[in-house]
């Protein structure tokens, strides 16, 4: 398995607009094939601020999610929509181990 962390800081101004275009690629990324799980998390006391913990079998699935319309989609949709550059961070599964996923 390979996690995704995926650091988010949108404008405040463009947070509806980024809930509604995350929350649909990641509807859709969840129905892919190498998708594990792909959670859209909002900070608590910061609202315009995101984690996308996403989860890909292998680094092909990930690869392909690269490639999907929806992914294709979101990106375009949210050019414009972030504070400052996302981050991101790989991490490889240790526990529960990959054949429980």
């Amino acid at each position: 398995m390979i996690v995704l962390l995926v650091s988010i800081h949108v404008k405040h101004e463009s947070l509806d607009a980024f809930l509604q275009a995350t929350i649909e690629n990641a509807t859709n990324s969840r129905r892919e094939p190498g998708v594990a799980r792909f959670d859209v998390i909002q900070q608590s006391d910061d609202p315009t601020r995101f984690l996308l913990c996403e989860v890909y079998r292998d680094a092909a699935a990930q690869a392909a999610h690269r490639e999907t319309p929806h992914y294709n989609a979101w990106a375009a949709k949210t050019v414009d929509m972030f504070a400052e550059p996302r981050t991101r961070q790989i991490y490889r599964n240790v526990d529960p181990p990959d054949s429980e996923w």
